[in-house]
C-alpha cells in the first residue's frame, strides 16, 4: 500500500485530490495521514468527502469510516465505470477542486461520463470553473474524443448552489487493457506530449466578468471590464471581455482573463499557450481596482515569458506524468506543484526534474 504524509509541502487538500485521482486510475490503494495539517482547520472538508463518495460510485471504491475533519484516509479503488454521476457539495465548496479528483479517471472510462456538480463556481484560493473551461480543458483534450463543460448556474460564497455539467467521451478505455502499464504504454505511443516551453506571440486577450444581478445598477461588471481593458491596451491585440449578470443565492462575482499565443503565426492546438489570471469581486475593493489588479497580474504572467501560469502548472503535473518526456516552463513553481510531484512519484514510475522554472518528466 502507498503511504502518504498529508503534512508534505503546503499541507493542504491538493495532496488528497491528486492521490484519489491517481489511485483510481492506477488501481493502487493508499493511506494518507495528517490530512490538511497545514491548515487552520485540519482534516477533510466537504468537497473532499464528496470527491471520495463520488469515486465510491464511479469505481466501487472502499474506504475507512470518514467524516468532516477526519485526518486519516484509506482508499481502495475498483474498476472505473461510465454513466451519469451527480454531486451536490451543499455549500460554496469548490466545484473545480472536487473535479481535480474526478476528471483524470473519468477521461479513461469505458464509455461516456457526465458529471453534474453543484457547489461554488469560484472562490478564494481556487481556480474558477471558467479557468477549468478555457485554460485547463484545452490541454487535456488530447486524451479524449470530446470534453465539454457547461456552466448552468453561478454559485458564490457563502451559499454556493452553482451548477455545472461536464461531459467526457473517452478515447482510451482503461478497462480494455490487461494492466495499467499496458494502457499507459499505448497512451504514450498515441498521444502528443505536453510541450509548453516557448510562450510565442500574443494573439488575443479574452475574458469573462460574471457578477450577481444585485450589482447591475452600479454597473460593476462594465467598470471592471473597462479598467482591465485600459490596463491591457498596450498589448495592441484584439480584446474580447464578456460581461454577464446572473441570478445567484449570494452576492458576488469574479473576472477571468486569458491571453492566447501563437507559434510562428499559428495556435498549436495540441499544446495551446494560454496564460490566465483571475480575481474575485469583493466588498472592500472598488470595481476599478479589481479590473486593474487582475490585468496587472496577467501582465506579469505574460512578461515572465513562461508558457504556463503557476496555477495551470500545478494542475498539469498528473497529466504530464502519464506522458513522460513532457516539459513546461512556468512563471513560478508553487508549493502545490511540488506537492503534486511528490504524490505522482509515489504512484507512477516517473521522475520529475525542476530546473528553475522549467519542469520535465521522464520514465524511471
Amino acid at each position: 500500500m502507498i503511504e502518504l504524509d498529508g503534512s508534505y509541502g503546503e499541507g493542504g487538500g491538493a495532496l488528497v485530490r491528486t492521490a484519489l485521482a491517481l489511485s483510481t486510475i492506477t488501481g493502487k490503494e493508499f493511506k494518507i495521514i495528517n490530512i490538511r495539517s497545514g491548515r487552520n482547520q485540519p482534516g477533510l472538508k466537504a468537497q473532499h468527502l464528496h470527491s471520495i463518495n463520488a469515486l465510491k460510485e464511479i469505481c466501487n471504491a472502499e474506504t475507512n469510516e470518514i467524516e468532516l475533519g477526519s485526518t486519516e484516509l484509506w482508499f481502495k479503488p475498483g474498476k472505473i465505470k461510465s454513466g451519469i454521476f451527480k454531486v451536490d457539495i451543499e455549500t460554496a465548496g469548490s466545484i473545480t477542486l472536487l473535479l481535480q479528483a474526478l476528471i483524470l479517471p473519468c477521461l479513461f472510462a469505458p464509455n461516456k461520463v457526465t458529471l453534474k456538480v453543484k457547489g461554488g463556481t469560484c472562490g478564494k484560493w481556487q481556480a474558477s470553473v471558467d479557468f477549468l473551461q478555457n485554460v485547463l480543458l484545452p490541454h487535456i483534450q488530447r486524451f479524449v474524443e470530446k470534453i465539454e463543460l457547461k456552466v448552468i448556474k453561478r454559485g458564490y460564497y457563502p451559499k454556493g448552489n452553482g451548477e455545472i455539467s461536464l461531459e467526457i467521451n473517452p478515447r482510451f478505455k482503461i478497462t480494455e487493457y490487461e494492466s495499467f502499464s499496458q494502457f499507459n504504454e499505448d497512451l504514450i505511443y498515441r498521444t502528443a506530449k505536453i510541450d509548453l516551453i516557448k510562450q510565442g506571440e500574443i494573439e488575443q486577450i479574452r475574458g469573462i466578468v460574471n457578477v450577481s444581478k444585485e450589482l447591475e445598477d452600479k454597473e460593476v461588471g462594465e467598470r471592471i471590464k473597462r479598467a482591465a481593458q485600459s490596463s491591457l491596451n498596450n498589448f495592441n491585440v484584439p480584446m474580447n471581455i464578456r460581461v454577464e449578470y446572473v441570478s445567484a443565492l449570494s452576492v458576488g462575482g469574479e473576472i477571468n482573463l486569458w491571453a492566447i499565443f501563437s507559434q510562428n503565426g499559428r495556435v498549436d492546438f495540441d499544446n495551446p499557450v494560454i496564460i490566465a489570471s483571475e480575481a474575485l469581486v469583493e466588498r472592500n475593493q472598488s470595481s476599478e481596482h479589481i479590473g486593474k489588479n487582475v490585468a496587472e497580474k496577467l501582465k506579469k504572467e505574460i512578461e515572465s515569458e513562461a508558457a504556463t501560469d503557476e496555477h495551470l502548472a500545478d494542475q498539469l503535473i498528473s497529466f504530464m506524468a502519464l506522458l513522460p518526456e513532457s516539459q513546461i516552463k512556468t512563471s513560478k513553481v508553487s508549493e502545490h506543484t511540488h506537492t503534486n510531484i511528490y504524490v505522482v512519484e509515489k504512484f507512477l514510475a516517473v521522475g520529475f526534474k525542476v530546473d528553475g522554472d522549467n519542469i520535465s518528466v521522464k520514465q524511471r
